[in-house]
């Protein structure tokens, strides 16, 4: 098995009938680079046609590592980003990755699921 096998194990992504990649990572995941790498390749491959919005759902990961958030501040085809925790160190991490690129697409942090998708469909940066 590739490490892009065993990474791909660690989360599951799926395409919605509302045309919003989810993407959701497996309960305790200790989130390393290849792991980040296969989540952005994956969502990129969904973005073939058209940017998407995606949310990423982070609310039982365990951790995420400095390459891994590296990876995260990418260049990425989803058209936005909503990450979805349920805790302060969940919007610790968002911020950090934030933080140490730019990003030029609009990247936001919910810890309520109605409210993150709203946002996703909304479309525009408010809101």
């Amino acid at each position: 098995m590739s490490s892009a096998d065993a990474a791909e194990r660690l989360f599951t992504m799926t395409l919605d009938e509302s045309g919003i990649i989810r993407l959701v990572w497996n309960r305790g995941t200790a989130i390393k680079q290849r792991d980040a790498r296969a989540a952005l390749n994956a969502a990129n491959e969904l973005c073939s046609a058209g940017p998407r919005p995606l949310l990423v759902d982070m609310a039982t990961t365990a951790s995420v590592d400095r390459p891994a958030r590296a990876v995260f501040g990418e260049a990425f085809k989803p058209s936005r980003i909503a990450m979805l925790g349920n805790s302060a160190v969940d919007r610790v991490i968002v911020n950090f990755i934030l933080g140490i690129n730019k990003p030029i697409k609009p990247i936001r942090f919910f810890t309520d699921e109605a409210a993150a998708l709203a946002w996703l469909k909304a479309g525009s940066d408010g809101g």
